[in-house]
C-alpha cells in the first residue's frame, strides 16, 4: 500500500517554484516577469511561479522516472488500475491513444453510434473501421441510453474480427449499461473492452454511484477527473489492467496525441484531485449525493417539471444511473431545454447543457448547499413564466433512432478525401466530409464516410430552430456542407 496523503508532483512543483534563480528556459513568461498585467489582474502573479517547463526535477511526461510517475503510481492504487497515466490534453486524447493502440489501419472496432466526437478522431488518426450499434432508445424521454448486451454479442458474432470493443460509460445524461456484461463478452474473443468513463471518474469512490468501469474488469478506461472531480479543465486519466492492451502502444500513441510541452498546473492538479479522494473521497461523495436527492426530491414536487430517469425502469440499455447527474424534463412547460437554459442563466443558474426536452445539470463535489437552493428556485421560476406558446409537440420531435446512419466511406477515407462545399439543400445522398454535431455533449449526427440523409438534415435544422448550436462543420450557421467529391 502506497501513502495516499503524498504529493510528490506538488511538492516537486512547489520547490521549483519557491527557489530562486535565473531562469533561461521556457515559457517565455520566465515565471511571470513577462505576462501581459491584463492577465495578471485576472488571476495574479502567483501562479505562474508555478508554470514550468519539464526541468529535471519536474520529470519527464513522455519517460516518468521521478515525481509525475510517483503521481501516477498513487493514481492507480488510488482508481483501482494496474497502470494509470496522466493527460493533459483531456480524455480525448486518451479515446484517441486507446483506439490507435488497439485498432490498426483496417481493422474493425465495435462501438455504439452515439460515441463523442474525441471517438470519431481516434478513428480517422487509426484509419480502423468503425461497426456501429444503435443505442437503446427512450422514445418518451427522447434519450438515447446505453448498447445492450444482445447488440454486442451480435455484432461479436457478426464481426469476430474486430480488435475492441468501446462503450460509453455513463452516457451524457448519467445512464450506465450493462458493463459487467460487455466484459465478459469481449474476454469471450480474448479482445479488450476500451471505456469512454470520461463523466464517471466519481464512481470508485462511493458505494452509492454506479460500479467504476475498473471494477466491471474493463481493459482501459478514459476518465476527466476535471468533469466530476477536482482537478482543473483539461486534466484527465487513462487507466489499464489485465494483459490484453499492449503498454507500450499506449505509450507510443500517447506520443502522438499529447503535447510535448505539458502544463504542470494541470498535472500537479491530477495529483492534488488523486489525494483529496483516496483520503476523503467516500465522505465527499457522501455529501455530493446529499445535495443531489435535495435537488432531486424538491424539484419533482414542483407541478410540471419532472426528473424522469430517476423513475425509470431498469432495462438493457439502463443498469444504473449516477445519481449525482441531474435531468429535469421541462417540455410540459411549453418550454424546450434551450429557452430554459436561457432563462436560468439569466436567473444566475447554469446547467451543463441542455436538449430539446431537459436540462441537465452536474452535481459535484463543489456544490453547496446554496447552488442548490439557487438551482430550485431558478427551475421553479420556470412554472411562473406566462408560456406565449406551447411547443410540447416540437419538443417531442425525432431522435437518432429515426435518423438513417449509412457508411460507405471509413472516417479516415472521407477525411482525407478531396472535398467541395454544397449548399445544405443539395447534399442530401452525399457523402459527408466533416463532423457534424449538436454541441454540447458533442455526439455526431453525421460524421466523414456517411451518406447525409433527408432525416439526419431535418434534425439539425430542428435543433437550430429550437435554439440550440451545431458544431464540428466549417459552417456551423448551417447554410453549407463539406461532402467528399465526385
Amino acid at each position: 500500500m502506497l501513502n495516499q496523503n503524498q504529493t510528490p508532483l506538488i511538492d516537486a512543483l512547489k520547490a521549483c517554484k519557491t527557489r530562486p534563480h535565473a531562469p533561461f528556459y521556457t515559457p517565455g513568461h520566465k515565471r511571470g516577469a513577462g505576462i501581459s498585467p491584463l492577465l495578471t489582474d485576472l488571476l495574479g502573479k502567483d501562479v505562474f511561479l508555478a508554470d514550468l517547463t519539464e526541468l529535471a526535477e519536474l520529470d519527464n511526461l513522455f519517460k516518468p522516472e521521478n515525481a509525475i510517475l510517483a503521481a501516477q503510481e498513487l493514481a492507480a492504487e488510488a482508481f483501482g488500475a494496474e497502470k494509470t497515466w496522466f493527460l493533459v490534453n483531456g480524455s480525448t486524447c486518451g479515446i484517441e491513444a486507446a483506439i490507435l493502440a488497439t485498432c490498426r489501419m483496417g481493422e474493425k472496432i465495435i462501438l455504439p453510434r452515439n460515441v463523442h466526437s474525441s471517438v470519431i478522431s481516434g478513428l480517422i488518426l487509426s484509419g480502423a473501421i468503425p461497426i456501429f450499434i444503435q443505442p437503446e432508445y427512450d422514445e418518451d424521454l427522447d434519450i438515447a441510453h446505453s448498447i445492450t448486451p444482445e447488440a454486442v454479442k451480435a455484432a461479436l458474432a457478426k464481426h469476430p474480427d474486430a480488435k475492441a470493443v468501446l462503450t460509453v460509460y455513463p452516457t451524457y445524461y448519467g445512464v450506465c449499461g450493462d458493463l459487467q456484461a460487455f466484459v465478459n463478452l469481449t474476454h469471450q474473443y480474448n479482445i479488450p473492452l476500451l471505456v469512454d468513463e470520461a463523466h464517471g471518474a466519481h464512481f470508485h469512490f462511493h458505494p452509492e454511484l454506479p460500479t467504476s468501469a475498473l471494477v466491471a474488469g474493463a481493459d482501459l478506461t478514459v476518465q476527466s477527473i476535471h468533469k466530476t472531480l477536482g482537478a482543473m479543465t483539461q486534466a484527465s486519466m487513462l487507466h489499464i489492467q489485465g494483459n490484453r492492451i499492449d503498454i507500450d502502444r499506449v505509450n507510443k500513441a500517447l506520443q502522438l496525441v499529447q503535447s510535448t510541452s505539458p502544463s504542470f498546473i494541470l498535472l500537479a492538479s491530477l495529483d492534488a484531485a488523486r489525494q483529496q479522494m483516496a483520503i476523503n473521497g467516500e465522505k465527499l461523495m457522501f455529501e455530493t449525493l446529499q445535495l443531489a436527492e435535495i435537488a432531486r426530491s424538491q424539484i419533482n414536487q414542483i407541478p410540471g417539471l419532472s426528473t424522469p430517469l430517476a423513475k425509470r425502469e431498469k432495462s438493457p440499455g439502463f443498469i444504473d444511473l449516477d445519481k449525482t447527474r441531474l435531468t429535469i424534463n421541462v417540455s410540459k412547460l411549453g418550454l424546450t431545454g434551450f429557452a430554459a437554459e436561457e432563462i436560468l442563466n439569466q436567473m444566475g443558474v447554469t446547467p451543463e447543457f441542455s436538449s430539446l426536452q431537459h436540462l441537465i445539470f452536474i452535481i459535484s463535489l463543489g456544490n453547496t448547499k446554496e447552488d442548490i437552493n439557487a438551482l430550485i428556485h431558478g427551475v421553479k421560476s420556470l412554472t411562473q413564466i406566462p408560456q406565449l406558446t406551447s411547443q410540447y409537440n416540437i419538443c417531442k420531435y425525432r431522435n437518432d433512432d429515426k435518423i438513417d446512419y449509412i457508411s460507405c466511406l471509413s472516417p479516415r477515407e472521407a477525411f482525407f478525401a478531396e472535398s467541395e462545399i454544397l449548399p445544405l439543400e443539395k447534399t442530401q445522398e452525399r457523402i459527408c466530409a466533416e463532423i457534424i454535431c449538436p454541441y454540447p455533449p458533442g455526439i455526431p449526427v453525421l460524421m466523414p464516410g456517411e451518406i447525409i440523409t433527408q432525416s439526419a438534415l431535418e434534425y439539425l435544422q430542428q435543433i437550430q430552430t429550437m435554439g440550440g448550436f451545431i458544431t464540428g462543420c466549417a459552417d456551423t450557421s448551417l447554410r453549407t456542407l463539406k461532402v467528399v467529391k465526385v
